[in-house]
């Protein structure tokens, strides 16, 4: 897929192994695993498909926004980068079809 970064600052901080082992300590593993799996996804369809990501759309407040996990309460939010977004005839996302994210923060709790 396609990343972009909300700002300069988060992106310093996921740019490299050595960033995200400094910036995220003993959660870098899993941080590094997440960008790993978001780069290896050609789609969205796909990167909802990997177990361990737990991928899925956030609601309420928080509605647009997207999750992947990290640890039990951290995630990494992003949004989809279509501008518009793929619809499906029946209103739900065309996941297959959006190639495109921002991650807007990473190892945010927001439970």
């Amino acid at each position: 897929m396609n990343i972009r970064y909300r700002n300069n600052k988060l992106a310093k901080k996921l740019e490299s192994a050595a960033a995200i082992k400094k910036n995220f300590g003993a959660n870098a593993k899993r941080v590094s695993q997440r960008m790993e799996d978001i780069e290896a996804s050609p789609n969205l369809k796909i990167l909802c498909s990997i177990p361990q990501a737990n991928c899925h759309p956030l609601t309420n407040d928080r509605q647009g926004e997207w999750a992947l996990d990290i640890s039990a309460n951290h995630r990494i939010i992003f949004i989809i980068d279509h501008h518009p977004i793929p619809m499906t005839a029946d209103g739900s996302i065309e996941r297959i079809q959006v190639t495109d994210i921002q991650i807007i923060t990473a190892q945010e709790d927001y439970h």
